[in-house]
C-alpha cells in the first residue's frame, strides 16, 4: 500500500493513500483530530485506572502517544491493544516523529511505539503497556474486557466490510460494563450497526472540519 506524507491544518503530519483515496487524519488537524474524537470523547470520560484500551486502526501510533501522554498528565495505568493489518514503515515513521522542541524527551515516542515488536505485550513503562496485533480486524481476537475503544477504520464507503454489525458484534463481547467506543462517522449505516450489536450511540459535535461524530456505549 502506497503512502505520502501530508501536513495537516495544524502543522502536524499524517499520510495520505492514493489508491483509496484516504486520508490516515484529518487534512484540518491530525492531532487536533485525535485528540477531539479518542482522548476527550473517549479516553478521559473513564475515571478508573487502570484502563484497558482497544484500537482498530494503528495507523502511525498517533492515538497511542496520545493516551500515553494523557495517562501521564492524570496518573493512569494503560493497557493498550492496537489491531493493524498494513503496518506503517519506518521510514514513514521518522518523517511523521513529533518536534523535539514541542515534545521535549517524548518526541521519540512515535518511532518507540512502532518499533515495539508485535504479537507480544511491551512494557514502555511501569504504568503503560503496548500489545501490537497485526491481523485483519475481522479475525482479530483481543482477549479481555475493555473500557476504551477506539474504532479507526478507514471510511465506510472505501472499506464497508470493516463496519458491519458482525465485527460490531464481537467488539460489543470484548467491552467490559460501561465500556466507551468512539469513532469518526456518524453515517446511519454505522449507527445502526452498533445499535443492533447491542452499544447505545450518540452523536457528539466534531474536531474543526466536522461536524459530527458518534461516541457508543455499553450498558
Amino acid at each position: 500500500m502506497k503512502r505520502s506524507i501530508v501536513i495537516t491544518g495544524d502543522g502536524s503530519p499524517t499520510l495520505y493513500v492514493p489508491e483509496l483515496g484516504e486520508h490516515y487524519h484529518s487534512i484540518h488537524g491530525a492531532i487536533r483530530e485525535s485528540n477531539h474524537i479518542f482522548i476527550t470523547a473517549a479516553f478521559e470520560q473513564v475515571k478508573k485506572t487502570p484502563v484497558r484500551v482497544l484500537e482498530y486502526g494503528m495507523g502511525t501510533g498517533l492515538n497511542i502517544l496520545l493516551t500515553f501522554l494523557s495517562a501521564k498528565s492524570t496518573n493512569k495505568t494503560v493497557y493498550y491493544h492496537t489491531i493493524e493489518k498494513y503496518p506503517v514503515l519506518m521510514q514513514e515513521v521518522n518523517q511523521l516523529n513529533l518536534s523535539e522542541e514541542e515534545y521535549g524527551d517524548e518526541s521519540g515516542l512515535l518511532e518507540q511505539f512502532n518499533n515495539a515488536e508485535w504479537d507480544k505485550e511491551v512494557r514502555i513503562n511501569e504504568s503503560f503497556t503496548l500489545f501490537k496485533e497485526k491481523d485483519d480486524f475481522r479475525a482479530a481476537r483481543p482477549g479481555g474486557a475493555f473500557d476504551v475503544i477506539y474504532f479507526d477504520a478507514f471510511a465506510p464507503e472505501i472499506q464497508p466490510d470493516l463496519w458491519t454489525e458482525k465485527l460490531f458484534r464481537k467488539i460489543y463481547e470484548s467491552a467490559g460494563p460501561g465500556a466507551i467506543l468512539t469513532t469518526y462517522s456518524v453515517k446511519g449505516i454505522v449507527r445502526r450497526n452498533l445499535e443492533k450489536a447491542g452499544f447505545k450511540t450518540e452523536k457528539l459535535p466534531g474536531p474543526p472540519g466536522k461536524r459530527e461524530i458518534t461516541r457508543a456505549s455499553k450498558s
